[in-house]
C-alpha cells in the first residue's frame, strides 16, 4: 500500500465537551459553557445592554443595542452547518448571567464568519481565545474549514486573538478595518499553543490549594471526635504557615484560634475553604465563599452522587454552581489535601498523619485508603510534596492535578490511585507529555469483572475494560503498579535513583537461593543477567574466597564480610557491564547489617566517583531493616526485603525508560480517504435503504456489499470478488475471479461462518462451485437459519502469507479500541492479542504489530517467509482514522486478514463491520 502519510494534529479532548461545560480563565478562575438556545434571548440582550458603548462598536460597528431579529438569530443553534453560537455564563446576585458569547455563521460551503463579545469586567482572561478554540472546532466538525471576521483597527485584543491562536491568518487591511481570513483545521502550532493555554490555565486554578494565604474551615466544631475539629487541629498541630479561620456561629474559640461566626465575617483574603456541614447546607456555604472571594473548596461532606440518584442530582448543583461562582472544588466527598513544603505545612484534611517532605506526588480517590497511605509513607521514609484526596471528582480530577504536577518544580514522581477513569482519552493525552517528563505511577482497582455481555465479534469477547486500561498505561508511558506495596517501591525507586540506561542487571549476594530467586524474577521482567568479562571476574576473586561464584549473580557465599560487599559492589557497579546493581544481603550468625549497610555506602560512593552516576542500585536486607530507604551521602537507596520485588521495581522502571527514550509518535493522516463516502454506506445501511425501505434506524451488522463500500472508501486492501445469491451468481464470479476460489457464507447475523458449515475452500471449477452453494445453503435449512443467508462471498484463494485478525469495539469510556494478533479461528484460543487505544500513532502501530508472541511468524520462521510489516500497520492506521471519524462504528472485524511477504501488502478476507446511531 505504502500510501502518503502525513501528521494529523489532534488536540486533547476537552474535560467535558467542545459545546458545554467547564471554562478556566487564564486568572484560573472558572465559567460555565453552552451553546445558545431559543430561551436565551432576554439573557443574551440584558448582556448586550450592560457592554460599554466600545465595545458593542467593536463587535456590531455600532453603539446601538442589536435589532431583536438578530438576537433571535444568535440564539438558533438548530443547524449548525448554517450557524452557531456559544454562551459563557457567570453566577451574579445569585442569578446566572452571560458573560461572553461567540458564535459563527456560514459564508459558502466551507467558510464561516465568527465574531466575539465579552464582558467588560471580564476582558483580558482570555474569553476570546477559549471561545474560538471551541467554536473552530465545532466548525470543523460541521463541514467549516476557515474562519473570516472584520475587526476595527483599534481592536487590539480581538487582532490579538486571531494572530496567537497558532491558525494560519491571513490579514488585509480594507478602508480602515481589518479583515482576517484564517484556516480552523488544527496544525502543530495551534495544537500546541491550545495544550499551553489550557496547562497554565489549569495550574493558576489549582495553586490556591495547595499555596493558600489563608484557610477558613466551615463547620468546624468544639468536639474533638469531628471532622471539623479535626481538621483545625491538623492545621494548627503542623503549623500552618498562615491565618486559620474556624466558622461556627456558636463558638468563639476552636482548638485555641479564634472562631468566626460565618464565612461572611472572615477577613480577606481567604483563599481556600474546607466545608465539613451537613449535605443540605453545603450549597449555601458555597454562596458565602464566592461572596467572601474564596478561590478554591475542599468539600469533605458525604451524601452526594455515591448515594445513588438524589445524591447526583445534587452533585450536580454543587458543580453548576461552584463554575458558576468562578471556583474551584475538591471532592466532595473527600478526606483533604496536603502541602508538606516548609513554607506552607498544610494539613487540611482530618488525617492524623503528616508524611514527611518529598518530592512524590500523590492522589487518592478514596479517603480511607488516603489515610492508610499516609501513614504507609511514614513507616516507608517515602517523602511527598502533596496530596490529594479527590472523592468523587466533581470538578478537579486527577487530569487537572496531573497538570499542575506537571509544571510543580516541587514533584519528582507522581502516584494516583485509581477506582475510575472519568475522562480516559483527555487523560491518555496528558499522560503521554506528563510522563515524557515525570513518572506516573497508577494503582488501578477493578481488574477482575462481574459477568460479561454477549460479543458480536471476536474483539469484544476479549477486549476487556482491564486490557483496555492496560492498553491505555502502556501507550502513555504509565506505570502500573499490582499492588499498594509496588507502588510505594516504585515512588522510592524513582524518586531516589537515576532510570536505568538499560535492561543489564547485576546481582551481589551472599546467598545463593535469593540470588536465583531474584535472577528468575529479573528475566520473568524482561531484564538480562550478562555474564561477567574475565578482567572483573579477576578483579572479584582477588578479594573474594575461592568458594566464592563469580559468575552473575556473584554469590560472596554467606559469611562475607563488609570488606567483601565493599570490593564486589564498586567492581560490578563499575565495571560498565551492567545498566543496574541489585545487592542482596540475609544475616547468618552474629553478622552486623549495620556494618554490612555502610559498606554498601562506601562502595556505591566510590562506583560513582568512578563514572557509574547513571546506574541505579537497590539493596535487599531480608532483615527488620529491609523497607524504606537507604540514605548516604548524596543520595538514598532503596531498600527491599525480598529479592523478587526489587526485580520486579528494577523491570518496570526499565520499561519506562525505554518507552521514554523512544521517539514521540506521530497520528497519521492520508491523502486518499473518502470519508464522506464511507460516511454515506454506515448511514444508508442504519437506515435500511439499501435492503429494506421500511426498516427502522438503529443498530445494526453491514451487508459484505456496505463493507465493501465502507473498505474502498478508506483504502483499505480488501480481497477481489463479491457476493452472489444465487448458485448461477456464484458459478459466474468464480469465472471472473478465476479458480481456485472460496465460498464463505455472507451473513449479518451470524458470526462464525465455520460452526455452520459456511466455508468452502479451493473450489476449482464451476462443478464444485456449485455443489459447495448448495451444501451451505443445506445446512441453514436443517438448522433453521436459512433467513439469516444474505448469499455468499466469492473470492480467489490466496497461497502464502500469515494470518492474522485486525478488530475494533467502541468502549462507553474510552471510545475506540483496536486489536490485533494472529487470526483465523486461533484468535480466542491463543488469546494473543494487543490492543490499543485511538487515535493511534505510528509508534503505536509499531509496537501493536511486534507486542504480539506470534511476531515471529511476521519476521519470518523455519522457511516461511517474512510478512509485509509495513502493510499491517498501515492498515491499523488507516483503521484507527476511519473509527474516529466514524463514531457510528460500533464494532469491527477484519479476520482473517493475510499478510503476504514483503513489498506485496494485506488482503482481507473477511470483514465484518457493525453500526449504531
Amino acid at each position: 500500500m505504502q500510501s502518503p502519510i502525513r501528521p494529523r494534529y489532534v488536540a486533547a479532548p476537552y474535560q467535558d465537551s467542545p459545546h458545554a461545560g467547564r471554562l478556566i480563565l487564564r486568572d484560573g478562575s472558572t465559567a460555565a459553557i453552552r451553546l445558545a438556545q431559543p430561551e436565551d434571548r432576554p439573557a443574551l440582550s440584558a448582556f448586550f445592554e450592560r457592554l460599554s458603548p466600545e465595545s458593542r462598536r467593536r463587535r456590531f460597528s455600532s453603539v446601538s443595542v442589536p435589532q431583536p431579529e438578530l438576537i433571535a438569530s444568535l440564539c438558533d443553534s438548530s443547524n449548525p452547518r448554517q450557524a452557531l453560537a456559544l454562551l459563557v455564563t457567570r453566577i451574579h446576585d445569585g442569578e446566572t448571567r452571560i458573560i461572553a458569547t461567540g458564535s459563527y455563521s456560514a459564508k459558502d460551503d466551507k467558510t464561516a464568519e465568527v465574531a466575539f463579545a465579552v464582558d467588560d469586567a471580564f476582558q483580558g482572561k482570555g474569553l476570546g481565545t477559549l471561545l474560538l478554540e471551541r467554536l473552530s472546532l465545532l466548525a470543523v466538525q460541521h463541514g467549516f474549514t476557515r474562519f473570516w471576521a472584520v475587526t476595527h483597527t483599534d481592536n487590539r485584543a480581538m487582532q490579538d486573538v486571531f494572530r496567537e491562536s497558532g491558525f494560519e491568518i491571513h490579514e488585509k487591511w480594507d478602508r480602515g478595518d481589518l479583515e482576517v481570513d484564517l484556516s480552523v483545521l488544527p496544525n502543530a502550532d495551534s495544537v500546541a499553543r491550545l495544550e499551553l493555554r489550557d496547562r497554565i490555565a489549569t495550574t493558576a486554578s489549582i495553586r490556591p490549594f495547595f499555596h493558600p494565604r489563608s484557610v477558613a474551615v466551615v463547620g468546624a466544631s468544639r468536639d474533638p471526635s469531628s471532622i471539623g475539629y479535626r481538621v483545625v487541629a491538623a492545621l494548627v498541630s503542623n503549623q500552618f504557615q498562615g491565618p486559620i479561620y474556624p466558622v461556627n456561629p456558636k463558638a468563639h474559640e476552636i482548638h485555641g484560634v479564634r472562631a468566626y461566626p460565618s464565612v461572611r465575617d472572615l477577613p480577606p483574603p481567604v483563599d481556600l475553604a474546607v466545608i465539613a456541614v451537613p449535605r443540605d447546607a453545603v450549597l449555601g456555604v458555597v454562596d458565602e465563599c464566592a461572596a467572601r472571594g474564596v478561590r478554591g473548596l475542599v468539600v469533605i461532606t458525604a451524601g452526594f452522587a455515591e448515594v445513588g440518584a438524589d445524591g447526583r442530582e445534587l452533585q450536580r448543583r454543587l458543580v453548576d454552581k461552584v463554575r458558576g461562582h468562578g471556583m474551584r472544588m475538591v471532592g466532595p466527598n473527600c478526606m483533604g489535601l496536603l502541602n508538606t513544603d516548609p513554607a506552607v505545612r498544610l494539613n487540611a484534611s482530618f488525617a492524623p498523619t503528616f508524611p514527611p517532605h518529598g518530592r512524590v506526588a500523590m492522589s487518592s480517590q478514596s479517603g480511607a485508603l488516603g489515610l492508610a497511605i499516609l501513614g504507609a509513607a511514614q513507616r516507608f521514609q517515602l517523602g511527598l510534596s502533596t496530596f490529594v484526596s479527590v472523592g468523587n471528582k466533581g470538578d478537579v480530577s486527577g487530569n487537572d492535578l496531573l497538570q499542575y504536577w506537571e509544571e510543580d518544580n516541587a514533584t519528582d514522581v507522581i502516584l494516583l490511585y485509581l477506582e475510575s477513569l472519568g475522562n480516559p482519552r483527555r487523560f491518555a493525552r496528558i499522560a503521554r507529555r506528563v510522563s515524557q517528563r515525570k513518572p506516573i505511577v497508577v494503582l488501578k482497582s477493578g481488574r477482575t469483572t462481574a459477568g460479561g455481555r454477549a460479543a458480536g465479534s471476536h474483539t469484544a469477547a476479549l477486549a476487556t475494560s482491564d486490557v483496555t486500561v492496560e492498553a491505555l498505561f502502556q501507550q502513555t508511558g504509565v506505570i502500573r503498579a499490582a499492588t499498594l506495596e509496588e507502588m510505594f517501591d516504585l515512588a522510592l525507586v524513582l524518586g531516589n535513583q537515576p532510570l536505568p540506561g538499560g535492561r543489564r542487571v547485576g546481582i551481589v549476594t551472599n546467598a545463593g537461593g535469593p540470588g536465583i530467586l531474584c535472577a528468575d524474577a529479573c528475566e520473568a521482567g524482561g531484564l538480562t543477567l550478562p555474564e561477567l568479562l574475565a578482567e572483573t571476574r579477576a578483579r572479584l576473586a582477588a578479594v573474594l574466597p575461592a568458594a566464592a561464584s563469580l559468575g552473575n549473580p556473584v554469590d560472596m557465599v554467606a559469611s562475607a564480610p563488609p570488606g567483601h560487599y565493599r570490593h564486589a559492589v564498586e567492581t560490578v557497579l563499575g565495571s560498565g557491564e551492567v545498566d543496574a546493581l541489585i545487592v542482596i544481603y540475609i544475616p547468618v550468625g552474629l553478622a552486623d547489617t549495620d556494618a554490612i549497610a555502610a559498606a554498601v555506602s562506601e562502595a556505591v560512593g566510590g562506583a560513582r566517583a568512578g563514572g557509574a552516576a547513571s546506574r541505579p542500585v537497590f539493596v535487599c536486607l531480608m532483615d527488620e531493616h529491609g523497607r524504606g530507604k537507604l540514605d548516604l551521602k548524596t543520595e538514598s537507596v532503596p531498600l527491599f526485603s525480598f529479592p523478587e520485588a526489587a526485580a520486579r521495581a528494577l523491570s518496570k522502571a526499565a520499561a519506562y525508560a525505554d518507552w521514554r527514550r523512544q521517539p514521540g509518535g506521530v497520528i497519521p493522516d492520508f491523502d486518499d480517504l473518502d470519508l464522506s463516502a464511507a460516511r454515506e454506506a454506515c448511514a444508508l445501511a442504519m437506515r435500511g435503504q439499501k435492503h429494506s425501505p421500511s426498516a427502522t434506524p438503529g443498530p445494526c451488522w453491514l451487508s459484505a456489499d456496505d463493507v465493501a463500500a465502507v473498505l474502498k472508501a478508506v483504502r483499505l486492501p480488501v480481497l477481489p470478488g463479491g457476493i452472489a445469491r444465487s448458485k448461477e451468481e456464484a458459478v459466474e464470479l468464480a469465472r471472473r475471479v478465476g479458480f481456485p476460489v472460496a465460498l464463505k457464507l455472507a451473513s449479518r447475523q451470524l458470526v462464525h461462518k465455520t460452526e455452520v458449515g459456511g466455508v468452502q475452500l479451493g473450489l476449482t471449477d464451476a462443478a464444485a462451485v456449485g455443489r459447495a452453494f448448495d451444501d451451505i445453503r443445506a445446512r441453514l435449512e436443517q438448522t433453521m437459519q436459512l433467513d439469516a443467508m444474505d448469499g455468499v462471498l466469492v473470492q480467489p484463494m490466496l497461497s502464502g502469507g500469515v494470518e492474522v485478525m485486525v478488530g475494533m469495539m467502541q468502549d462507553p469510556l474510552f471510545g475506540p479500541v483496536i486489536a490485533f494478533g494472529l487470526g483465523g479461528i486461533h484468535v480466542e484460543i491463543l488469546g494473543d492479542i494487543c490492543f490499543r487505544v485511538t487515535p493511534l500513532t505510528d509508534r503505536d502501530a509499531a509496537e501493536m504489530v511486534r507486542s504480539i508472541k506470534g511476531y515471529r511468524l511476521l519476521q519470518g520462521y523455519r522457511g516461511h517467509p517474512p510478512a509485509d510489516i509495513d502493510a499491517i500497520e498501515e492498515v491499523l492506521l488507516r483503521v484507527s482514522r476511519l473509527v474516529e471519524e466514524l463514531p457510528e462504528i460500533s464494532e469491527l472485524d477484519f479476520n482473517p486478514m493475510f499478510a503476504l511477504p514483503p513489498g506485496q501488502g494485506c488482503r482481507i478476507v473477511d470483514a465484518r463491520i457493525r453500526v449504531q446511531a
